[in-house]
């Protein structure tokens, strides 16, 4: 029996859907680089808002820790380089009284201009409304310096990043809103065409987004470990146990501020270690 013939020629590759054209190679490239981007982008801008956070947060604890605790230490130091100064018309010829005197001095003035001027007000504790944090979190996608390549619009971003910082510290809402849309609108922003310069453009915004990420991270790690960081911690842990460490210190200060005035008031009073 004759054995009927089989086309085996490869059937012709399905045509793409209607009103879906196929997409060449760096199309798709692009595309997958940008998904990547956005979500960089987005991890990125969160870090940013942790640190920006974190300064706020050290920056008004600063400035409680001055408005309570340096202030007082200002008036002690005061009231011990007038001690000093008093025992040098005492003693008018002993060079070491004289020394200590110009110390203690010098020690006054630094404690008063760290302090700087007693607000009438208490400082309150830095708190971001969700709306605040949004718009800094755009802000900082859209914005920061590290991301463009360009040096004309990285100094616009310098100082637009800077401004978003300050009024992102005020808790200032509007002024975050108003930075964002200026950048959009300007013409910086606008990108060109064609997805080869494209996809090049993105690759490169990927290694700056991944580098800022870096940068975030070492920021964090030095402020966590300032001085200031541990101090605000040991505050806090405290604070939750019930204990008001500020007050502690401001009544301990005092105490010592008064037996510092009844010492000027009365020279032949024994002088006791600080």
């Amino acid at each position: 029996m004759a054995l009927k013939s089989v086309d085996v020629r490869p059937e012709p590759a399905a045509a793409p859907a209607a009103g879906k054209p196929l997409l060449k190679p760096e199309d798709r490239e692009l595309a997958r680089k940008l998904e990547e981007q956005a979500a960089l982008e987005a991890e990125v801008a969160e870090r940013e808002l942790r640190a920006a956070s974190l300064r706020a947060e050290l920056s008004a604890f600063e400035r409680r820790y001055l408005h309570f605790v340096g202030s007082r230490y200002a008036e002690l130091d005061e009231c011990k380089a007038q001690i000093a100064e008093q025992l040098v018309r005492e003693q008018p010829g002993n060079e070491r009284v004289r020394e200590m005197a110009r110390e203690a001095r010098a020690r006054a003035s630094d404690t008063k201009s760290a302090a700087g001027e007693k607000s009438p007000q208490e400082p309150r504790a830095f708190q971001p409304s969700p709306e605040l944090k949004r718009l800094y979190r755009e802000v900082a996608k859209r914005v920061h310096p590290d991301f463009t390549s360009d040096r004309e619009d990285r100094v616009q971003r310098q100082q637009l990043m800077a401004e978003a910082n300050q009024a992102y510290e005020r808790g200032d809402e509007a002024r975050l809103a108003i930075i964002l849309t200026d950048y959009e609108c300007s013409p910086e922003s606008v990108r060109g065409e064609g997805p080869g310069a494209e996809l090049i453009r993105v690759i490169r915004r990927l290694s700056q987004v991944r580098g800022r990420g870096a940068e975030i991270e070492a920021e964090m790690q030095d402020l966590m470990s300032s001085e200031l960081y541990q101090l605000k911690a040991r505050v806090e842990e405290a604070e939750r146990n019930g204990h008001d460490v500020l007050k502690e210190m401001v009544k301990q200060i005092e105490t010592q501020i008064a037996v510092a005035k009844q010492r000027l008031a009365n020279p032949q009073m024994p002088l006791k270690p600080s």
